[in-house]
């Protein structure tokens, strides 16, 4: 056989098959054809070197605002993920029933990243940094949600509500339930944004089902996992324990070191990592998904784990995998390349406190169905 493109001399991990080891990868008509050691040079049309690189499926994150020039958190997709090793992500409800074509037809539709979406329970989405799009509840139209949730099935993967109380003031408990009842008419999950509720959150967490969403699991803000005494929560272990994901979503204002340390220390590790990144935390202290992984390897996780987290797991949280997010014979050839550096790095959380670690991951190449992927 010969392969379009042959990645040579890599370490690959890949989570979804329990591999890391050295080994080449073949691609061949946008799909991954062969995961072997000593695939021949002379079986490539085309070669990539990843000797002393790392090669993992190609990154996905949960957590990101993509609805550029709109959503004032927008950031394009293709400069700000697919560049930097991300291939497939979700936007988190930047846009919301009234909005969505418009995010459809001028970034789903155009981007080369594989981008899919949460419909925000707010039919305007996230549109103005000063008013909350929950504020007033009317904003939160079920049945408009349901048909346009029903009308885009291929982009759409669930429902985004955002429960801070400069958001949705006193009515989060009310704005919770429309997005369930959304995402049971259209047969998806929920992702909630938490911090700074007006309800505490092991009540809002009783309202969700398995397969839903909890965002910002590790905010420094009232209303967390954790208790007064800094344990984590006995409903939030029992959520996490009957099927509730439990996501990074790290941002500009709702990563801790603390709570994640905590929390860590307590048994108790995220389901999934993702960056949250958007306009405002693309120069820090977000960066992109990847300096995200690096925090959690400094917090211990292997390189193995924090893949995961972003590959299989991410994948099957999406209803994707098996296609996307491993490098089993027949997947989609999505494909990020990374160099462990050694060294000085400072990593800061969303709350100001700054850590060093002697090891950071950084992306190298990205190919996206096959295509080595050139950023303009």
């Amino acid at each position: 056989m010969t392969y379009d493109l042959l990645i040579k001399g890599g370490t690959v991990i890949d989570p979804s098959q329990g591999l890391d080891s050295q080994c080449d990868v073949g691609i061949l008509a946008n799909k991954i054809a062969a995961v072997s050691t000593g695939i021949p040079e002379s079986r490539a049309k085309r070669l990539v070197d990843a000797s002393g690189l790392i090669v993992v499926p190609g990154l996905l994150d949960l957590h990101v605002h993509s609805f550029w020039g709109v959503s004032h958190y927008g950031v394009d997709p293709d400069m700000y993920h697919l560049r930097n090793g991300v291939t497939t992500a979700l936007d988190a409800g930047s846009s919301g029933a009234d909005t969505f074509g418009a995010f459809r037809k001028y970034v789903l539709e155009r981007c080369s990243t594989r981008l899919f979406a949460l419909l925000n329970i707010s039919s305007m989405g996230m549109i103005s940094p000063d008013i909350g799009e929950l504020e007033d509840l009317r904003w939160a139209d079920v049945e408009a949600a349901i048909r346009v949730g029903q009308e885009n099935r291929k982009w759409i993967l669930g429902i985004k509500v955002r429960l801070s109380n400069n958001i949705t003031g006193k009515h989060d408990v009310e704005s919770l339930k429309k997005a369930i009842d959304a995402a049971e008419g259209i047969k998806r999950f929920v992702m909630i944004h938490i911090g700074r509720s007006e309800t505490p959150l092991e009540k809002l967490i009783e309202l969700l089902r398995p397969g839903d969403v909890v965002t910002h699991a590790f905010t420094g803000h009232p209303h967390g996992i954790l208790d007064d005494a800094g344990e984590v929560m006995p409903s939030i272990m029992e959520a996490q324990d009957r099927g509730v994901i439990f996501d990074v979503g790290h941002g500009q204002g709702s990563f801790s070191f603390d709570v994640a340390e905590k929390a860590s220390s307590q048994g108790f590790c995220p389901d999934n990592i993702s960056s949250d990144l958007h306009a405002y935390n693309i120069h820090g202290p977000v960066f992109d998904q990847i300096s995200v992984l690096s925090k959690f390897m400094w917090m211990g996780m292997s390189i193995s784990d924090v893949i995961r987290l972003s590959t299989s797991a991410t994948a099957r949280i999406l209803g994707v995998d098996g296609r996307i997010g491993t490098l089993c014979v027949g997947s989609e050839a999505d494909v990020t390349l990374l160099r462990l550096d050694e060294g000085r790095f400072t990593f800061t959380d969303a709350f100001g406190r700054s850590v060093t670690s002697d090891k950071k991951l950084n992306h190298v190449k990205t190919i996206k169905d096959g295509l080595i992927y050139q950023s303009n």
